[in-house]
């Protein structure tokens, strides 16, 4: 009877720990038949997407494609990749981490761009598969992964490739963007320097700083931003966000604009960070305004 309690106790206990893990995430290659520009076949070569679909009871309809950061040389996948795409799962959120090239894996600029536009376009063509609304598809993203996102924002339907592919036709402009501590501005005194480098090069053309300094970019095209940024971050300056969030006004694009003062540079959900860890929140209500989170969604406690 004893060892019958025990088996119990330890079936209760691993049901409970899967239930906590959750699924494993499916990984999808973005370009099955081979990436634009691919310098070889090597996992390197093959960017992915990291797949948490929210369940048909669950889904809002909307969907997030992830772009992490690491300064286009490296990619945050944990505290910006899988700690996010969880949290907005529990929200009702669709999520896809965009797996994609960067200069460690020998690629600059347009591979990236590719990479996320791809995401884009498969997730909108995917969304009654996914129960989404093709119409709900954002991009979110940190650090350089931000000015990945803020670049999908700016340069939709550019540098497509392989047209006959699913994917393409569809439209890869996002619904919206989130950009966290994002890069933005190439060519000033306030960029980061590293991630304009892994980008584009030690001596790029003024024609490119221009094309991929995204505030300057900003159209009436360009999608509905939500845009955070700590005053404590060294890395990557407030300036860049500043400065993107004036040029989306001057367009009359819908923005909201979040300056935290505490917090250093890539700090993710911002956990136990006092007022800056009420990000996830804020983005919440946001998103609300817009009906994009057509469920209730339980709010976030400040850690």
């Amino acid at each position: 009877m004893q060892s019958l309690t025990r088996l119990s106790l330890i079936i209760c206990l691993i049901g409970c720990c899967i239930s906590a893990i959750g699924q494993e995430p499916k990984v999808e290659l973005l370009w099955p038949d081979g990436a634009p520009g691919a310098l070889g076949e090597e996992p390197k070569d093959k960017p992915t997407l990291i797949c948490y679909p929210a369940t048909a009871d669950t889904s809002t309809g909307t969907a997030i494609v992830i772009c992490p950061g690491g300064g286009y040389g490296n990619l945050a996948m944990d505290h910006e990749g899988h700690q996010i795409a969880r949290w907005l799962n529990e929200h009702g959120i669709s999520a896809f981490i965009c797996d994609y090239r960067h200069r460690k894996k020998g690629y600059g600029h347009p591979a990236p761009l590719q990479d996320v536009q791809r995401a884009i376009g498969i997730v909108r063509s995917r969304a009654k598969q996914w129960h989404l609304k093709a119409d709900q598809i954002g991009v979110l993203g940190f650090s350089a992964g931000g000015h990945l996102a803020s670049t999908a924002a700016t340069h939709f339907n550019v540098g497509q490739q392989n047209a006959d592919a699913p994917a393409d036709p569809v439209s890869n402009r996002p619904d919206f963007a989130v950009l966290c501590y994002p890069v933005i501005a190439f060519g000033e005194d306030f960029t980061h320097r590293g991630s304009q480098r892994n980008l584009i090069g030690k001596n790029p053309t003024p024609e490119l700083i221009a094309e991929l300094s995204n505030e300057k970019q900003v159209t009436r095209q360009t999608p509905p931003c939500f845009l955070w940024h700590t005053t404590e971050d060294a890395g990557v300056l407030p300036e860049n966000s500043i400065r993107f969030y004036q040029a989306l006004i001057r367009k009359d694009v819908p923005a909201e604009l979040h300056l935290y003062e505490k917090g250093r540079h890539g700090v993710g959900l911002a956990k136990g960070i006092p007022g800056t860890s009420n990000w996830p929140n804020e983005l919440l209500a946001w998103m609300g305004n817009h009906g994009w989170t057509s469920k209730p969604s339980k709010p976030q406690k400040e850690q």
